[in-house]
């Protein structure tokens, strides 16, 4: 790893484990460098404007200072390469258009090198995905999961068979290269799993959901997870 995605992953780390820090030995071996230089690279992270803290003794270590503000937001061309290519291919995911629109928020405030860097990393990757669902659809879907409002779909199941149905969205998930809108049925009154690529039409009601949680979906296999980011 170079020494500024070093930087970079190093800041994040210490953001991520807010109040509690991080001994200067567990950030050299998260690394795999020796401990003096990590307090160097710390030293560094200081100097440009970060807040970092330390605590002496038994039980310290470094932080980030809770509720300062950070410098503007800064990535390696890699990672924003990485952001990209994310986000391409998963065009049909929820959210995915404010997804693009955030990561180019990132692409505008990057260094002018480092957005060269990126744009020529970029023309390296190729992405060739299925046509994705209506973007009307997938609008209402989401904006009916965001609101938690019951959405009318016109649905068409693998047996041919078209149904009209006010479903409340419990939760998005994919598996197997699909995109499925799991929630309660009110006219099954079950809990159902529906293709959202076989959604032919989706409007959201003025009603409110009746409260239907995620643990009635039942249990998920075991390598699914939410995308909350978080590392436990």
């Amino acid at each position: 790893m170079k020494r500024v995605e070093r930087l970079h992953a190093l800041s994040e780390m210490l953001r991520r484990n807010g109040a509690r820090g991080c001994s200067a030995e567990r950030l050299a071996r998260e690394f795999g460098v020796s401990v003096r230089t990590v307090k160097r690279d710390l030293a560094a992270l200081e100097n440009s404007g970060a807040p970092v803290w330390s605590r002496p003794g038994p039980g310290g270590g470094y932080g980030l200072a809770v509720g300062a503000s950070l410098p503007p937001v800064s990535l390696s061309s890699a990672q924003a390469v990485a952001l990209m290519a994310a986000v391409s291919a998963a065009s049909d995911a929820p959210y995915a258009d404010l997804a693009a629109a955030g990561v180019q928020k990132i692409l505008d405030v990057l260094d002018p090198r480092t957005r060269a860097q990126a744009d020529e990393l970029a023309g390296r990757v190729w992405v060739n995905t299925a046509p994705s669902s209506s973007r009307a659809i997938r609008s209402a879907l989401e904006e009916g999961m965001a609101e938690q409002r019951v959405i009318r779909i016109r649905f068409t199941s693998a047996t041919g068979a078209t149904t009209t149905r006010d479903v409340e969205p419990v939760l998005f998930a994919s598996t197997n290269g699909q995109w499925y809108l799991v929630g309660w049925c009110r006219l099954r009154t079950a809990m159902r799993w529906f293709t959202v690529s076989r959604i032919e039409r989706a409007t959201v009601t003025g009603a409110a959901c009746s409260g239907h949680g995620i643990h009635e979906v039942g249990e998920p296999p075991a390598n699914a997870r939410p995308v909350h980011g978080r590392d436990d």
